[in-house]
């Protein structure tokens, strides 16, 4: 069915005008952020084909350029509207997240970091940064790849802490295997971002290892000493 041919009450952008982004299946609010289709195919057909591809809208939250372009009917003006559509949602919803969080415990850093890490293929290091009460204050994606001393350069990581005036610092990775587990690397690089917390003044509160459903701290297990 073309577009002129579905009811003007039933197209996407009206439907959103008179009823509310809320009453929009998915499909509809890709077609809009689409704005348009592609040869013999409309902007609903190809949001609902995109869909298919991605198979979940939460894996829209890790997506890649080159990922959505090999979507047959994505192309780069398409791929980059789709994320910063993401990216824009993302900030949103941690600016609002963030508002007067307390991380006192482990169990408190996972539960709001958790999402970060869905879908990823690859390592990724976060770093959540904390006031003296231990209200979040910032959180911010530093590293991508296997996270070694060469490859993770401490003074972004407190760089990061003098620019919000930090007093502690959560630092977070995810293993792709979904084992948490810590590996000697991950032992060696802790303890040396220990040291440096304690000569800048910034101590590193915990570092968690985590997954989509579980997670090891090195601070329950005793490794922060």
């Amino acid at each position: 069915m073309k577009i002129k041919e579905i009811p003007i009450t039933e197209r996407p952008r009206e439907k959103l005008i008179k009823k509310g982004a809320g009453s929009l299946s998915s499909s509809e609010l890709l077609a809009i952020i689409l704005q348009g289709g592609v040869k013999n195919i409309n902007a609903n057909e190809l949001a609902f084909e995109l869909l298919k591809e991605v198979r979940s809208m939460k894996n829209f939250i890790n997506i890649s350029y080159q990922e959505l372009i090999n979507i047959k009917g994505i192309g780069p003006v398409k791929a980059t509207k789709i994320l910063a559509t993401v990216e824009l949602g993302k900030r949103i919803f941690l600016e609002n997240e963030k508002e007067n969080i307390k991380l006192t415990n482990a169990l408190d850093s996972y539960n709001y970091s958790k999402s970060f890490f869905y879908g990823l293929k690859q390592e990724c290091f976060y770093c959540l940064y904390l006031n003296s009460k231990k209200v979040l204050l910032s959180s911010k994606l530093l590293f991508k790849g296997t996270m070694t001393k060469s490859s993770v350069h401490p003074r972004e990581i407190f760089k990061e802490a003098y620019k919000v005036n930090a007093s502690y610092i959560v630092c977070l990775h995810n293993h792709p295997s979904g084992i948490v587990s810590p590996s000697p690397k991950d032992i060696e690089f802790t303890k040396y971002l220990i040291e440096l917390g304690m000569i800048h003044g910034v101590l590193i509160l915990d570092h968690l290892i985590v997954s989509e459903k579980d997670y090891y701290s090195f601070l329950e297990n005793n490794l922060l000493e």
